[in-house]
């Protein structure tokens, strides 16, 4: 089950900052799960601010059952169009709060994907034009764009799901 996700957070990285929320949709049914971890207020800069709004622990846990519901006993497959900074986070709260990880030691990048598609390893941006959702930082609305992108790339390039 491909598990498209995407994080807000306050800092470059765990270390360094706090993950505020995240969203998540599977594919192919476009199921979204939003995690909330502090109330957030956007500034200009996007930057996110503001109060704990739920227990980290409770939040991952919810995102657990979440993944263990759409994924029916396979395993959820980490996609995002920065793993290196998204899948940290999600890593992180898994380990500090559950003690593991379901998505294990790895994420899929999307622009990869649609350089291999194209056929040139530095054509990895094209594919963003077919987001129909538009990318305004909700991790929800991100993640659901980039679901909607993928879909298109597997239709343009033929290949079924």
């Amino acid at each position: 089950m491909l598990i498209f996700v995407d994080c807000e957070a306050t800092g470059k990285s765990p270390s360094t900052g706090y993950l505020t929320e995240f969203g998540a949709v599977s594919y192919p049914k476009r199921e979204t799960f939003h995690g909330e971890l502090y109330t957030i207020t956007r500034s200009a800069d996007h930057k996110t601010v503001g109060a704990p709004k739920d227990h980290p622990e409770k939040v991952f846990e919810s995102f657990d059952l979440w993944l263990k519901q759409v994924s029916k006993g396979s395993r959820p497959v980490f996609i995002s169009d920065n793993p290196a900074f998204d899948w940290q986070w999600i890593n992180d709260g898994f380990h500090k709060y559950l003690g593991r990880n379901p998505f294990g030691h790895s994420a899929r990048r999307i622009s990869d994907f649609y350089a291999g598609l194209a056929k040139d390893f530095n054509k990895s941006q094209g594919w963003k034009k077919w987001r129909v959702t538009p990318h305004d930082h909700n991790p929800v609305h991100d993640s659901l764009g980039n679901v909607e992108a993928f879909a298109t790339m597997l239709k343009e390039y033929g290949i079924e799901a």
